[in-house]
């Protein structure tokens, strides 16, 4: 009965993770080993995108139409700094990253 109640903690397909870094996206938590980390929600949202796809690129106008809902036009700028901004916030250093990484003139991905 406990279980069928809804007492107990469940774990399923909301929670990714890769290598350390883990989204719970039913309590949309972000942690960096067991760090919680705080991310806007344009950067939570694309850091979810490239999670729930990992090894996959996506191109910046692929990542804007997923996160923003819309055509994208001159998105390079916007995506580029969200993309540098969740850096930041997970990787220890930005410069070389751990799991954000870039596939030059294609896009994004997470390995």
């Amino acid at each position: 009965r406990y279980t069928l109640l809804g007492a107990m903690p469940q774990t399923g397909d909301h929670i990714y993770s890769i290598h350390g870094l883990t989204i719970n996206d039913d309590r949309k938590e972000v942690t960096v080993d067991g760090e919680q980390v705080k991310l806007t929600p344009y950067e939570y949202n694309i850091l979810l995108l490239l999670m729930k796809n990992p090894g996959k690129v996506f191109s910046i106008n692929n990542i804007y139409e997923a996160v923003w809902g819309e055509e994208a036009f001159a998105a390079d700028n916007t995506v580029a700094v969200h993309i540098r901004h969740i850096r930041e916030k997970i990787e220890i250093n930005p410069k070389e990253p751990r799991y954000l990484k870039v596939v030059w003139g294609v896009g994004y991905k997470i390995d």
